[in-house]
């Protein structure tokens, strides 16, 4: 498994479109552990909420199960989950927390690093704001916490442009702030939906544009690469990250959350970029 996906896809099962049960999504997670593709996969990505549901569902003898937990409305009720988080047998590795519509920067700024009073060290992602709070956010988060831009949804209007989402990437890498993604990154190379007519992304150009920024490229490098479809090429350009251009890339684009993490894999499997083991071992 080359490192440039090792632990590149975040297990978002519960949330739509997937939407698959709690109990559902910690068994596949479970299971998933036994296959030949198993480093690809991130942590489980749950609400907040979901935490006190967990214990029963957590089998004795079975590895730690790592979570990452979002809090949508922000950070009020994170000392209460990090408190449910300790009594269960999880690796809590990280919190993805959105700065809830209306607060300005500096409140949800001190809000935040007094939830996080008694967990200095946890991995935080700040959801950043597309309004005029957005690149606020990225400069106080430097230096501290990560980035989380969503990339899509169920309406067209939650997916960003390729300038927007260019100038987002633009600035975090500029900031020097590490970011993940969500929502709309059904695919490797941009497309549009057959059935929504939706513009979306692909987390391969996502890469892309990353790398170009981190290598000298510019809002119009990302945009151009955030806007090609062409699979071939595409997959010729992601073949070319390795070695330390590949470690960098992955120190900026941490990861990203996906409904199914075998549909992604089959598409690098198309594309050329990961081969199938001789004799896969597991399920």
């Amino acid at each position: 498994m080359t490192p440039l996906f090792a632990g590149l896809f975040d297990d978002a099962a519960v949330f739509p479109p997937g939407s698959a049960p709690l109990a559902l999504a910690v068994r596949a997670y479970g299971a998933r552990r036994r296959v030949w593709y198993a480093p690809i996969a991130g942590p489980l990505v749950l609400p907040a909420a979901a935490l006190p549901r967990l214990a029963p569902l957590l089998p004795e003898g079975e590895p730690t199960l790592p979570i990452s937990a979002t809090f949508p409305d922000g950070p009020a009720g994170v000392p209460a989950a990090l408190a449910n988080a300790a009594l269960l047998p999880i690796d809590l590795r990280s919190i993805e927390v959105a700065v809830p519509e209306g607060m300005t920067t500096e409140a949800f700024t001190a809000a935040l690093e007094a939830a996080l009073e008694d967990a200095p060290d946890l991995d935080v992602f700040v959801e950043v704001p597309r309004d005029g709070r957005r690149f606020p956010v990225l400069a106080a988060i430097k230096g501290r916490h990560r980035a989380k831009f969503r990339t899509g949804g169920v309406r067209a209007e939650l997916y960003p442009d390729e300038a927007e989402l260019a100038a987002a990437l633009a600035a975090a890498v500029a900031a020097g702030v590490p970011f993940k993604a969500t929502a709309g990154l059904h695919h490797a190379v941009r497309d549009t939906d057959p059935e929504t007519g939706f513009e979306q992304h692909g987390f391969l150009n996502l890469f892309l544009a990353a790398d170009a920024l981190l290598h000298g490229g510019d809002e119009t490098d990302a945009r151009a690469l955030l806007s090609e479809r062409d699979d071939e090429r595409i997959a010729d350009l992601a073949h070319g990250l390795e070695g330390a251009r590949a470690r960098a890339v992955r120190g900026a684009f941490t990861s990203f959350g996906t409904c199914s993490v075998t549909e992604p894999l089959d598409e690098l499997i198309g594309l050329g970029l990961i081969t199938t083991p001789t004799h896969p071992e597991g399920p």
